[in-house]
């Protein structure tokens, strides 16, 4: 049994793959096919920390698509973190990432925020990072981000590693 119970947002642009993630997350499994989230999807699991902490994590996964926006201020409420993503080979889903920010931020309470990068994977076979990493930790600066991440839902690189720095921020943030 869980001590800690969190309700966690994935949220950016369409298509930079936040559902992948989710799915590499709680099934380990990595599928090349996308689908487009309808609004919002939802799932639970369970997440170890660093410490052995036990976290069970209520995770939204937000539809990207500009058409859902004005449903998601609502699913907001009640989050205690956020991952942001985008997808470093498209520059528009970098550059979408304010108006999530003030999403997320307009409608919770001062939440953790961990930015990730998706894709590494294609990052490491040589495909060109088309945001210079000085304006991503300028962005990580501008708006007091908890961090940075580059992820691989491909491969997993630094998959579990994002939702268990995630969570225990939120475990840290809720004990003060």
């Amino acid at each position: 049994m869980s001590k800690f119970l969190f309700k966690l947002i994935i949220a950016g642009s369409g298509g930079s793959g936040k559902t992948t993630l989710l799915q590499r997350y709680t099934t380990g499994l990595f599928s090349g096919g996308t689908k487009m989230t309808i609004g919002v999807d939802f799932s639970v699991t369970s997440c170890k920390t660093s410490k052995g902490e036990s976290v069970t994590l209520q995770i939204w996964d937000f539809g990207g698509e500009e058409r859902f926006r004005t449903m998601l201020p609502s699913f907001c409420l009640g989050a205690s973190g956020c991952l942001m993503m985008f997808d470093p080979l498209r520059p528009a889903t970098f550059h979408e990432l304010e108006e999530w920010i003030k999403i997320v931020r307009d409608n919770t309470t001062n939440v953790p925020i961990i930015l990730l990068s998706s894709k590494q994977d294609l990052i490491d076979e040589g495909h060109t990072f088309a945001i210079p990493k000085m304006d991503v930790d300028d962005f990580v600066a501008k708006y007091k981000l908890k961090g940075y991440l580059p992820v691989s839902s491909k491969n997993g690189v630094n998959v579990v590693e994002s939702f268990t720095s995630i969570a225990e921020m939120m475990i840290e943030k809720n004990i003060k």
